[in-house]
């Protein structure tokens, strides 16, 4: 198969348990532009094209889909089992008390797997919004961020951690300060934490924060995500495919500025998780983490040119009295 990429030659990250991990996964979230059918598609060939990480979320509405992709992958030997890193994340009205696990006993079912390899709390509060609500839409149950609410949805997480059906534990969307006040109350740590990562969004603080506690990041939103939902769009935001540090690197090595990003992402140190229902994109992000890697001038470059612009903004999350979404991340 030309376009198979062995995983071999994949670039590792070891995580704080020992295990590897590869540094690119395939994102699931077709926010409301592609079907279930669409990405599920995308997964089954995404496996057969050498991806070994899918990262996956129950708000996304396909993981029956993905589920299934994945029986019929290892009942065809495509792939086995331990050969694949997956993630899943509960959502905001799973927080009650014995929801994770039934959140979790849901994904483990639809996805057909046994464990999960990395579990996440998706957004660090139970505020809810109905999946494709607009901007504007608020839950009058909204409230800000609580370390002690937050503990006593960890703790489930260390149940269904101490039960083997979870190996590793996430976090979301987190900040300094909301990190600050539950990980000394931790019993067991995170080991990955997810964020968005781009070129023009590098929160250069916060990674180096969970890189110097050996955390792992994973970066979403990796070039920016031009198909998120346009709940999300804001007209000063930056488009990192246009970014002029990121299309001088992309003329330099002949590709396109899409996949600039990822090779900054990978060589930075994250793991990235672009989601494309395009065969021809998928292959090209796994196959850039294996060549021609940016030069540290072009590094050094993209890493300067950080822009703070945040492209999830997570203003549907408000609570009353909230001043705006700068709250939401502590600033």
């Amino acid at each position: 198969m030309s376009d198979f990429i062995d995983p071999i030659i994949v670039p590792k990250r070891v995580l704080s348990t020992g295990e590897m991990i590869p540094c690119i996964g395939m994102g699931t979230f077709g926010s409301d532009r592609f079907t279930a059918e669409q990405v599920s598609a995308a997964v089954a060939g995404a496996i057969r094209r050498g991806y070994r990480m899918f990262d996956c979320a129950a708000v996304y509405g396909n993981e029956d889909r993905i589920g299934k992709v994945f029986a019929e992958a290892f009942v065809e030997n495509a792939v086995r089992r331990e050969e694949l890193f997956v993630t899943s994340k509960f959502w905001n009205d799973m927080h009650g008390k014995g929801d994770v696990l039934l959140s979790l006993a849901r994904t483990l079912k639809d996805l057909r797997l046994d464990y999960i390899d990395a579990f996440f709390m998706h957004w660090p509060f139970p505020n809810y919004h109905a999946p494709g609500c607009d901007g504007d839409a608020r839950n009058p149950d909204s409230r800000p961020f609580s370390a002690d609410e937050f503990m006593a949805v960890w703790r489930q997480m260390e149940r269904i951690h101490d039960m083997g059906l979870a190996r590793n534990l996430g976090m979301s969307s987190m900040t300094i300060p909301k990190l600050e006040a539950v990980l000394p109350r931790c019993r067991v740590l995170p080991t990955l934490i997810e964020m968005e990562l781009h070129p023009a969004f590098q929160q250069p603080a916060l990674f180096d924060y969970c890189v110097k506690r050996n955390i792992q990041p994973i970066g979403f939103c990796p070039i920016g995500s031009p198909t998120r939902p346009d709940r999300d769009k804001t007209p000063d935001d930056v488009a990192d495919t246009e970014m002029p540090e990121v299309v001088a690197a992309a003329k330099a090595h002949n590709v396109h500025p899409a996949v600039v990003c990822i090779k900054w992402a990978v060589q930075r140190g994250q793991i990235p998780i672009p989601f494309s229902v395009y065969e021809n994109e998928y292959v090209s992000n796994l196959r850039c983490t294996t060549e021609d890697p940016l030069t540290p001038a072009e590094m050094e470059a993209i890493g300067k040119a950080d822009k703070n612009c945040r492209l999830i903004k997570g203003q549907v999350f408000l609570w009353e009295g909230a001043k705006d979404w700068t709250e939401l991340w502590d600033e």
